[in-house]
């Protein structure tokens, strides 16, 4: 007789979908706020004060540190992981992770970036720091959300899941907060965005970061169990 394998969602903390919604609630609110003028001068005041206190060990050391929210590098290394463990395993499962993940973030941010055209603090204009501008072609426009925090609240998220038998809840716990962290006070200190740029990728980082936890992505059919008619391991 052939086993019913039940794919439950996997659980969130906090759980419930309410938190979800709560995060989306606060990135359209603050998306908002930007458009109506306020907290500008927030991003203005922290910037300013970022290029007056600028630091060459500082900023060496920052830019060092901020290649951890590279989506290129990550991508790369998490596809490998995914592909060694998805043979090792006769699994589709990793790399069905790393495909999600990655389509995730580019549906994501990418039409949001285009749909705000925001400048970043080291642009030159005058009106850089408004969001849903109107900036000329050569100029980069791509500050809103930022994409560093995005890519490494979810890359980070992938790589605790797929390393989560070699890992323990303790350093699952800090892969998937230092380097976030990390990120966030280095991208701005290095002027790569403004303040609310970073919390914005936050918001919508941790957003997807919950929707990729929540699928039971070990529960996935195997093929050769697929034509074998048998259940796949529960500790897969």
């Amino acid at each position: 007789m052939q086993e019913t394998v039940t794919r439950r969602p996997s659980r969130v903390r906090p759980a419930g979908w309410w938190f979800d919604a709560l995060l989306l609630v606060a990135f359209a609110a603050l998306t908002a706020a930007l458009a109506a003028g306020w907290l500008l001068d927030l991003d203005r005041d922290v910037a300013d004060w970022l290029f007056a206190h600028e630091w060459d060990p500082g900023y060496w050391v920052a830019r060092t540190l901020n290649f951890l929210g590279s989506g290129g590098p990550l991508t790369v290394i998490s596809g490998i992981i995914a592909i060694w463990l998805g043979i090792r395993r006769r699994s589709i499962w990793p790399l069905a992770l790393v495909v999600a993940a990655f389509l995730a973030t580019g549906f994501a941010i990418m039409p949001l970036k285009l749909w705000t055209d925001r400048a970043a603090p080291r642009s030159i204009l005058p009106d850089a720091v408004e969001i849903f501008n109107h900036l000329p072609p050569d100029e980069y426009s791509l500050s809103y959300p930022s994409g560093h925090m995005v890519n490494t609240i979810v890359w980070y998220g992938v790589l605790a899941l797929l390393l989560a038998p070699w890992l323990g809840r303790t350093a699952r716990r800090w892969l998937r907060i230092a380097p976030p962290t990390i990120v966030f006070v280095t991208t701005v200190y290095l002027n790569y965005h403004w303040v609310t740029d970073s919390i914005a990728g936050v918001l919508l980082g941790i957003v997807l970061d919950r929707l990729l936890a929540r699928v039971p992505w070990p529960a996935l059919p195997r093929p050769d169990l697929e034509t074998s008619g048998e259940a796949p391991p529960a500790d897969l």
